[in-house]
């Protein structure tokens, strides 16, 4: 029995999401590490329960999708441990997949109004992401005005008048048609051509990190405290990683220095925006799905045991 192109796009989606768990990236939750208040079971149900309302972006709408995952989400665990990743995925998986994927997310982005805002905003209140805060206008206490694509470039541009952070990266992506989001899906292909896939995983992490400091890191702790971030993740590169004994210990006291003060500098938004590269390199065939079900299924299974 031949899979449809939902059927598919979930199938990707599950698999994008339990894979960028299932690697030790530094500072997030994975096997073997897990927060007092987050655990990999977690994200593995979260991964489960949104897949198949992601998957259904086309005909449902942006907003509508993201919605609906996240109260599954929510009645599944209780808490927020994907709103960012819905968010990236969404506009992704209603391209169409004969479609070429950066011009179908522009088409996609541009077409979503103030209704796909206002469930966006509900599904913000309900996840309840850390380090919001409150704006002058556009607050998530009252209802959007605008279009989701125009809230968005105006978090992009650093806006007050906004919801997000300034320089928001999830908020860039809708902005700028997610040409960040294309150039790690390149990087993800050079690291392909070097290692193993959970290595990769790994090193698509890092470089993100080092491109772009932590937008929730910002948020918690300061933008000065992303920017160290950032450059102690290029560190760990520029020493050789991940051929280096040198690097390996870089990388160690890097994910040491992310986890104290209770996780606060926990690189959340740049793991969403692994898994969404990672949904993105099945989708164009970069990687098998097998291979990251495989992965995938190592974790699971740990978890189950």
């Amino acid at each position: 029995m031949y899979e449809t192109d939902q059927q598919h796009i979930e199938r990707w989606i599950r698999a994008a999401c339990i894979a960028e768990v299932s690697v030790p990236k530094p500072g997030n939750v994975h096997p073997g590490a897990e927060f007092s208040d987050l655990h990999v079971e977690d994200f593995l149900q979260s991964a489960e329960v949104a897949a198949p309302h992601l998957a259904q972006a086309a005909t449902l709408g942006i907003g509508p999708a993201v919605l609906c995952a996240v109260e599954a989400t929510h009645s599944a665990v209780g808490r927020n441990t994907n709103l960012g990743i819905c968010l990236l995925v969404v506009p992704l998986a209603a391209v169409a997949l004969q479609r070429d994927w950066r011009c179908g997310v522009a088409q996609v982005l541009a077409e979503a109004t103030v209704a796909d805002s206002r469930d966006v905003y509900q599904a913000i209140r309900l996840a309840k992401p850390g380090g919001m805060g409150q704006v002058a206008a556009q607050d998530l206490s009252e209802q959007p005005t605008l279009p989701l694509k125009h809230i968005m470039r105006l978090a992009a541009a650093g806006s007050r008048e906004t919801l997000f952070h300034p320089r928001d990266t999830i908020a860039r992506q809708y902005a700028e048609d997610y040409w960040q989001i294309a150039l790690a899906l390149e990087s993800f292909e050079l690291w392909l051509e070097r290692a193993p896939l959970a290595t990769v995983i790994i090193g698509l992490h890092l470089t993100l990190m080092a491109a772009i400091p932590d937008t929730l890191i910002a948020r918690k702790c300061g933008i000065g405290t992303a920017i160290e971030a950032a450059q102690r993740a290029g560190g760990v590169l520029n020493h050789g990683w991940p051929e280096t004994s040198e690097s390996k210990q870089r990388l160690d006291e890097f994910d040491a220095w992310l986890r104290v003060d209770g996780h606060r500098r926990n690189p959340g938004t740049t793991a969403d925006l692994v898994a969404a590269v990672l949904f993105l390199a099945l989708r164009e065939g970069h990687v098998n799905i097998t291979d990251m079900e495989s992965l995938a299924a190592q974790t699971t299974h740990e978890v189950s045991e």
